[in-house]
């Protein structure tokens, strides 16, 4: 088991942070700073969490690094269906409901598919029934051939594009596991070629689907101060039509929906 200042030690190291740096934004010692690094001094719990918050470190990691200084982990991890988070799930669940008709959805920290709006449904009609057991990955619903990659047009620019938001994601907060997606799904190969940058501000996901082709982007929402493991690691992933004929197609879809009901 790591030490607190060893695991502090990695955590700087992997925000390329200098010790004095560190020291000015957490307005303490540099001398300090390398004392709890090497053991040789103890940080009160109020310290561990000053630096972690300079160092950017995610809730999670934050209770590894209580424990390891010999103090109790300072944030819980609730199930979605928690009391006290009922709130919190609730304005989830406004946001999903209030940006219909077009698609989105909340996803976890490994690309697991928590909640969706009702947009998202007709896309999955043809998916294999194995991709749709939870917990429902959605790198791998996405690249799979028996997934949403028969639909998905720019298949090698949306892989492209998604290789590199997983890669930025462990650069700030490393996850075994979702290298191991990573490594399975979107390690660069032979195959693989750049795609050049057009003149677009945005990447589309451009989906055939419905006998045309709808374009696509999408934003991320995430929760501004949250101080519970589960928020701090889910995020909204919104999606928005990129040009008038799709949005045509999603009012309509609407439209005839409510029509049916």
């Amino acid at each position: 088991m790591h030490t607190v200042g060893e695991l502090l030690r990695q955590w700087r190291h992997h925000r390329r942070i200098s010790q004095l740096d560190l020291a000015i934004a957490a307005d303490v010692s540099a001398r300090h700073v390398s004392l709890v690094e090497t053991g040789k001094s103890n940080p009160s719990a109020d310290m561990v969490l000053r630096l972690a918050d300079q160092l950017d470190v995610p809730l999670r990691e934050r209770n590894r690094l209580l424990l390891a200084a010999g103090f109790a982990p300072r944030y819980a991890e609730r199930p979605s269906d928690a009391g006290a988070m009922s709130a919190a799930w609730d304005a989830v669940e406004r946001v999903l409901r209030a940006h219909e008709p077009y698609p989105a959805l909340v996803l976890d920290r490994r690309w697991n598919i928590v909640m969706t709006n009702r947009a998202v449904d007709p896309f999955f009609a043809d998916v294999a029934p194995d991709l749709l057991r939870p917990p429902i990955n959605m790198v791998r619903l996405g690249l799979d051939p028996r997934g949403l990659a028969p639909q998905i047009v720019n298949l090698a620019e949306a892989r492209a594009a998604l290789r590199t938001r997983i890669r930025r994601q462990l650069a700030i907060a490393p996850d075994a596991e979702l290298t191991a997606l990573y490594e399975e799904l979107l390690a660069p190969d032979a195959e693989d070629a750049s795609h050049p940058i057009d003149s677009e501000v945005v990447t589309s996901m451009i989906f055939r689907f419905g006998g045309r082709e709808l374009r696509l982007f999408s934003t991320i929402t995430t929760f501004g101060t949250p101080m519970d493991i589960t928020l701090d690691e889910v995020a909204i992933e919104s999606y928005y039509p990129a040009d008038a004929e799709t949005a045509a197609y999603f009012t309509k879809s609407a439209t005839d929906a409510r029509a049916a009901t």
